[in-house]
């Protein structure tokens, strides 16, 4: 029985091993330097984990065949550990454990957090049951004011915008797709109308909450044209699973003939 388990813990140790050396099932491709930036803290974290997983399973399918009753009736010998020992194991623990963590947040802090400078798009990012909005400055470069009581998604009025009294107001661009300009700064602005949403594109490996009374900012730069899905990653009702978007990459030139054509459709 001893030896028939420790070959089943070395099985488990060696498949998971092959799982991870020939990953059959991988991150999509990355699209910006916060996704490289992601990948390769995950990877570490991988590898560590994994390596460590693996020697411990091994120990352990060790420890069960080596200390296995080898006659009926021998008599079990108990041990009370090593307590310096355990001391020096848990330090070492905590102490990968909270290298990880900085490490982490350091990746996330550099590449992830919104940086507003003078070539930076800001676009705002309206989530509700169970829609995106993308609101777009005109070329004022400022926001006009909402008015929660003007919210009317029938007449598309979706953010409550005043056209005809806000000067503000007069030229922003709302849509239903977020479109961005290849290798240019962008900060999104995230706010929601109603329920905590969850902004998520797994190729940006991005994702920031949408929080009802406060904007969450968070930044990154796209290397790549193409179109890609927005989700809510935020259990937000019974309508959850239909809440996507489009996240359409185009060249500096197409983005401002879009921008162009979304302006006449206002």
């Amino acid at each position: 029985m001893a030896l028939a388990l420790a070959l089943v813990l070395t099985c488990i140790a060696l498949v998971t091993l092959g799982l991870f050396v020939f990953h059959p099932w991988w991150f999509p491709i990355p699209i910006s330097s916060v996704a490289i930036a992601v990948d390769r803290q995950f990877l570490l974290t991988f590898i560590i984990c994994g390596a460590l997983f693996f020697v411990v399973q091994l120990s352990l399918a060790y420890l069960v065949w080596r200390y296995r009753a080898q006659r009926k009736g021998a008599q079990v010998r108990f041990s009370l550990g090593n307590p310096r020992l355990e001391h020096v194991w848990a330090l070492l623990m905590a102490l990968l454990f909270f290298e990880l963590c900085w490490t982490g947040y350091r990746v996330w802090a550099r590449d992830s957090i919104g940086k507003a400078g003078g070539n930076t798009l800001r676009i705002e990012v309206w989530g509700e049951q169970f829609a995106w909005y993308f609101r777009y400055p005109g070329p004022d470069g400022i926001f006009g004011p909402v008015h929660p009581n003007l919210i009317n998604d029938g007449m598309g009025n979706y953010l409550g915008l005043d056209r005809e009294h806000d000067a503000a107001a007069r030229d922003d661009i709302v849509t239903v797709t977020l479109s961005v300009p290849v290798d240019r700064p962008v900060e999104l602005i995230l706010r929601s109308k109603d329920v905590i949403h969850s902004f998520f594109v797994r190729e940006l490996r991005l994702k920031q909450d949408a929080v009802p009374g406060r904007a969450n900012s968070i930044g990154f730069v796209a290397d790549r044209t193409g179109r890609y899905q927005i989700v809510c990653s935020e259990l937000c009702g019974l309508g959850h699973y239909k809440m996507h978007a489009e996240l359409d990459v185009m060249t500096a030139k197409q983005f401002e003939q879009w921008l162009l054509e979304e302006s006449k459709r206002q």
